[in-house]
């Protein structure tokens, strides 16, 4: 028998084991806004993880006190620049709890819409963009033609492409136009008729599904301990959503069509699944609402309010669920026309923590394809 000989070649430093601290961001194409991330390497497999963040801080919380009830909708409205129309919701249910004020029931049914038509446009940039991270280009297109479909919708009754500043204390600012709902139904119906390019394009490629099934795998017990919600939270099997769990707006009345969309394996597919099928759902009720402002008598959309807008005395908390996740807002008032402290509670600040779980242990190629997979956008955490 002939002896086997075992020869290495050029280990140089690698014989011994020596950790290398690296910085992704907070300028570097694969964090997607204005993250950093300390990372802690044994060559290719990451053993810490830190999220650094504060980059893009405004000190929106601290503005919130100087500005009055109508004027605190513009700052909260751009947090998540992806969500504009569901930020401000969370403002307005605050301060209207606070007055004890009832919304007529055309703005609660147009709200509900709008915001499902928001977490669509939300939803279609991570559906694009997390493919396109993992370097398939071709899905990000498909989802700018579907967003710009239904941004032209929005538009037409807000005047703003991203930025609504639809809602006011007490309704909306004014009705929608004359033929709109026709307009935002054929947009809502084009749009499905089209989703299935994601199943196809996206779930349906072998190289999606090897990059991300199995990686980045979020245990329920992690996701209670940093408060994640959303999409994220229920991709690891967590069954929570605030539209069922605790309705606001018209969505008690919607249970029939509202579908919770879980998946228990946790990983970085489960998660792209969920808000896959979130969108589809979304678009239902969307419809939803559509045939119930058809059936409604003509009334108001808003409440008359005095030139100067007091809250009593006093705190409450108002939640939602955000697209990305579960909106907090609490507010505390001494009776004045400006809050004397507004706490924010945003999704994407709470998401982004569970990294620190997620990865170590994985290989630094399989970091991007797990950061993609967060959906969280950077304004939302800094705030």
């Amino acid at each position: 028998m002939t002896p086997t000989t075992e020869t290495t070649v050029g280990i140089g430093g690698a014989a011994e084991s020596t950790d290398m601290v690296l910085n992704i961001g907070p300028q570097h194409p694969s964090t997607h806004g204005v993250l950093r991330l300390r990372l802690v390497l044994d060559g290719e497999r990451i053993q810490h993880a830190e999220p650094v963040i504060g980059y893009m801080h405004r000190g929106a919380e601290k503005l919130f006190e100087a500005r009055d009830y109508r004027q605190i909708v513009m700052l909260a409205n751009r947090h998540d620049w992806l969500s504009a129309f569901s930020n401000e919701l969370g403002v307005v249910l605050a301060v209207e709890r606070m007055l004890g004020m009832e919304v007529p029931e055309r703005a609660v049914w147009t709200r509900t819409l709008l915001a499902e038509l928001n977490r669509v446009l939300n939803h279609l940039m991570f559906l694009g963009s997390y493919p396109l991270e993992l370097g398939g280009i071709t899905p990000v297109f498909y989802a700018f033609r579907e967003r710009e479909v239904l941004q032209n919708v929005m538009e037409e009754v807000s005047g703003g492409r991203m930025h609504y500043m639809f809602n006011r204390v007490g309704g909306l600012k004014e009705d929608v136009p004359a033929g709109w709902a026709s307009r935002a139904r054929g947009a809502v119906a084009a749009v499905r008729s089209r989703m299935d390019v994601f199943d196809d394009l996206v779930l349906g490629n072998e190289i999606f599904r090897g990059r991300t099934r199995d990686v980045g795998v979020l245990a329920p017990e992690h996701v209670h301990a940093y408060g994640v919600s959303g999409p994220i939270a229920r991709g690891s099997g967590v069954d929570f959503d605030l539209r069922r769990d605790e309705p606001y707006l018209a969505y008690g009345e919607l249970q029939d069509t509202l579908k919770v969309v879980t998946r228990t394996e946790g990983d970085c597919l489960a998660r792209f699944e969920c808000l896959l099928e979130q969108t589809y759902n979304a678009l239902a009720l969307a419809d939803a609402c559509l045939d119930r402002l058809a059936a409604l008598p003509p009334g108001p959309i808003n409440q008359r309010l005095p030139k100067v807008l007091k809250a009593p005395e006093g705190h409450t908390y108002a939640w939602t669920e955000n697209p990305l996740g579960i909106n907090g807002y609490y507010l505390v008032s001494k009776g004045e026309k400006t809050p004397y402290r507004l706490k924010l509670r945003s999704a994407s600040y709470n998401n982004i923590q569970a990294l620190t779980e997620l990865l170590p242990g994985t290989l630094v190629a399989d970091m991007v394809a797990i950061l993609g997979s967060m959906f969280f956008v950077v304004g939302d955490i800094d705030k």
